[in-house]
């Protein structure tokens, strides 16, 4: 199950998402309210998609069984169909775990004793839009030929996010990797991984010096 730490991070990539960072950074609390229920539809959105897909690969799946069953010599098709069976599973099965957390979001936001998840969204939203330069600048620094303005937005998000744990949160370095590294595993490609992994390890570098 993802812990509140952690969605709470992802629901904050997802925020800054749908925030041009090249226009006027300069929100106040309701918009980066509404901004974040925005982002909290989206991410509930994508988990009912993950979930039909899931759903959708799971019947194929189950179809392709019972025609391989019907056939004479079907031993080897068998066996791929019922690899493909395991792999429909497990796949619904995380999605269903996830979508139970999301499901559950808006009424832990509302709940007293979860008013931090919506609290720390929000710190990590403004954190990071008013310290935006700053973070950029660092961020750049550390590359190795390359420009964080040239990367998807995507990765420079999770960057920042990454940062802004590292140097205002007072995150652990490795707690603040590791989650950097699963947002990138869920939302970035191979390239991006690969980048932002080398940029993680020379932060780590620079914070530890």
């Amino acid at each position: 199950m993802i812990n509140n730490k952690s969605l709470a991070r992802e629901l904050s990539l997802i925020a800054l998402g749908l925030i041009n960072d090249k226009d006027n950074l300069d929100l106040d609390q309701r918009q980066i309210e509404e901004i974040v229920d925005a982002a909290l539809d989206s991410l509930i959105n994508h988990c009912r998609e993950e979930l039909d897909n899931s759903e959708a690969d799971l019947e194929n799946a189950s179809q392709s069984l019972l025609e391989s069953e019907l056939k004479e010599d079907s031993t080897s098709s068998l066996e791929k169909v019922r690899d493909e069976i395991k792999k429909a599973f497990y796949k619904i099965e995380t999605v269903m775990n996830s979508l139970s957390v999301i499901l559950d979001f808006p009424k832990l936001i509302v709940a007293g004793n979860q008013s931090d998840i919506r609290a720390d969204v929000n710190h990590k939203i403004s954190s990071t839009l008013k310290n935006i330069r700053k973070i950029d600048s660092v961020i750049d620094d550390v590359m190795d030929g390359w420009r964080l303005k040239r990367l998807p937005r995507i990765d420079r998000d999770i960057l920042r996010l990454a940062y802004v744990d590292i140097y205002f949160l007072n995150t652990p370095i490795a707690v603040a990797c590791d989650e950097a590294v699963n947002l990138a595993n869920k939302y970035s490609d191979t390239q991006g991984r690969k980048m932002i992994n080398g940029v993680l390890r020379r932060l780590q570098t620079v914070k530890a010096s």
